[in-house]
C-alpha cells in the first residue's frame, strides 16, 4: 500500500503527517512555518519527493453547522496551489475539532510553551490522517 500524507493548512503553521507504508499509523512529520508561498511549497515539495505519497489528504475547517467559511476557502485554494507540485490525489478532509482535539492532548502529555506552539499543528494533522485512514477502513 502507498503511504497517505495529511496536510493541516494554517496561515502561520502548516503541519504534516504521513502514514506508515502499509496505511495503518499515522506519524506527525513537522510543523512548517509558513513564512512565504515559496518557502512553504520548496518543504512540501521535499517531503512529497521524501515520502511519495500516493494521496495527500488537506484538512477541510467546516463550521460546525457544516458550511464552509473563510477558513475552508484557504484550505480550497491551497489545494488548488498545491495541485501546482503534486500530480498524485488530493482530498479534502473534513477536520472539525481536530486542533481542539490536539490541544487536549497536548493538555494530557503536559506540552506547554513554545513547544506545544511548535507541535500542535503537526498533531492535528496526525489525527486528521488517522480518521480519514479509519473512514477509509469502514
Amino acid at each position: 500500500m502507498d503511504r497517505i500524507m495529511a496536510i493541516d493548512y494554517g496561515d502561520a503553521r502548516v503541519g504534516v503527517a504521513v502514514s506508515d507504508p502499509l496505511g495503518i499509523t499515522a506519524q506527525g512529520v513537522e510543523t512548517i512555518k509558513n513564512t512565504g508561498r515559496r518557502a512553504l511549497f520548496s518543504r512540501l515539495s521535499e517531503l512529497i519527493a521524501q515520502y511519495r505519497p500516493s494521496t495527500v489528504v488537506i484538512g477541510l475547517p467546516k463550521n460546525m453547522n457544516g458550511t464552509l467559511g473563510e477558513r475552508a476557502q484557504k484550505s480550497l485554494d491551497f489545494e488548488q496551489q498545491l495541485k501546482e507540485i503534486y500530480s498524485g490525489k488530493t482530498e479534502l478532509f473534513d477536520e472539525r475539532l481536530t486542533t481542539v482535539s490536539a490541544i487536549r492532548t497536548l493538555n494530557e502529555t503536559n506540552t506547554r510553551g513554545k513547544k506545544r506552539k511548535g507541535v500542535v499543528d503537526t498533531v492535528a494533522a496526525t489525527l486528521i490522517l488517522q480518521a480519514y485512514m479509519e473512514r477509509k477502513r469502514t
